[in-house]
């Protein structure tokens, strides 16, 4: 069983048909219709759904606070037993905000940043909103970028890097594109194109940085404590949303419904930390960025 489980996958990965079954599909119907199953509280649609889950993923729920679930929806946004994720303690560290894969980082050059190698995508682009690219771009000129991708059986919740003020949500609706590195291969500017929140943040010494969730197919669904709605492909609200939230670092924010992608901009000052790098895995709470 295993044996045919591991060729099933790997006949999954295969990029054309990958790319053909996570993005020529209805993505913004087959989202919606996520969005509804995970919610049912039918026993057996619960079992079924996780069992289809733990067969094309590495689903492993042994961190898991709980062990049962009521709905597909509670699985996806478990919480974790605590003390699982130690908190990387160092004032001049920035910790990571979530479990992730470490894509594409690097400098923040000419406005300029990447989703994979030779497809960049611009910062003017992906903030969208005008009242966010009359300063943010030239303000992080110089500085670092990370991107960070959860996979589908990763715990969906991210949490603050520092200490941190919270002053506004600028939420942009998109499309539902995969988030995969095939699809980062193949569409140009993604990230640009998909919905999307930019949170602005401030560290309580005035460093100014942004986190910016990223949604995808069967997900596009974010939930942050500081905004009393989720954020998702039905909301009607405001897309500039005032917030007042402190955070200490570590702290929980919020969660994506299933898995996607956070990306992490900060201004000259902070550097990579020893030993990130495009493809490692992380865990929340573990050194990103320090300062230089």
């Amino acid at each position: 069983m295993m044996k045919i489980r591991s060729k099933f996958q790997t006949w999954l990965l295969q990029e054309d048909l990958n790319f053909l079954l996570t993005n020529r599909i209805p993505r913004i119907t087959l989202t919606r219709f996520m969005g509804w199953w995970s919610q049912l509280r039918h026993p057996w649609i619960v079992k079924g759904s996780i069992a289809v889950w733990r067969w094309f993923s590495d689903l492993d729920l042994s961190e898991s606070k709980q062990q049962s679930f009521g709905s597909l929806h509670e699985c996806f946004t478990r919480e974790l037993r605590p003390g699982l994720r130690p908190i990387d303690t160092n004032p001049d560290v920035l910790s990571s905000p979530c479990d992730c894969i470490v894509g594409a980082c690097g400098e923040i050059r000419d406005g300029m940043v990447f989703q994979a190698k030779g497809f960049p995508y611009t910062l003017q682009s992906l903030l969208s909103s005008s009242e966010l690219t009359k300063s943010w771009p030239s303000l992080l000129e110089g500085g670092t970028f990370v991107t960070m991708r959860l996979t589908s059986s990763m715990y969906h919740r991210f949490h603050a890097p520092c200490d941190a003020h919270l002053s506004h949500v600028t939420y942009i609706s998109g499309d539902t594109w995969n988030v995969n590195p095939i699809a980062l291969t193949r569409v140009k500017e993604l990230f640009c194109k998909n919905e999307r929140a930019v949170l602005q943040m401030q560290t309580p010494e005035g460093f100014p940085f942004l986190i910016v969730p990223v949604a995808a197919v069967l997900v596009a669904s974010m939930r942050f404590h500081a905004v009393d709605v989720m954020l998702n492909l039905r909301y009607k609200g405001p897309n500039e949303i005032a917030c007042d939230a402190d955070y200490v670092k570590g702290q929980e924010m919020g969660w994506f419904e299933h898995g996607s992608t956070i990306l992490l901009f900060v201004p000259r000052g902070y550097e990579l930390a020893n030993s990130i790098e495009s493809g490692k895995i992380i865990r929340m709470g573990e050194a990103l960025l320090q300062r230089h």
